[in-house]
């Protein structure tokens, strides 16, 4: 079986670059991922910006991330497919 990892990330569409800006807290105290990319909140455009970001950082094909929740939403839920929370965090601290 292979591991299913979800991550909290809050999308700024229409940035000046696609970027990851690390972890931050949400209003409750739980971690979340901050991501800026350049396309807009149109036609999903700034969806699949945020997907193909997140598996070039992790070096991962574009089919093993997906949005689980919050399609419409700044604040999305992202599955990541074949890595463990562990190892998740590890590629995705210090980008």
């Amino acid at each position: 079986m292979s591991d299913i990892t979800r991550i909290p990330v809050r999308l700024t569409p229409g940035a000046a670059a696609d970027r990851i800006d690390g972890w931050d807290v949400d209003v409750e105290g739980r971690p979340v991922l901050k991501v800026r990319v350049r396309a807009r909140p149109v036609e999903g455009d700034a969806n699949d910006a945020l997907i193909k970001l997140i598996a070039k950082a992790l070096d991962l094909p574009k089919s093993a991330v997906s949005i689980h929740r919050g399609g419409q939403s700044r604040t999305k839920m992202v599955t990541v497919e074949s890595l463990s929370e562990t190892e998740l965090k590890a590629r995705l601290t210090g980008l």
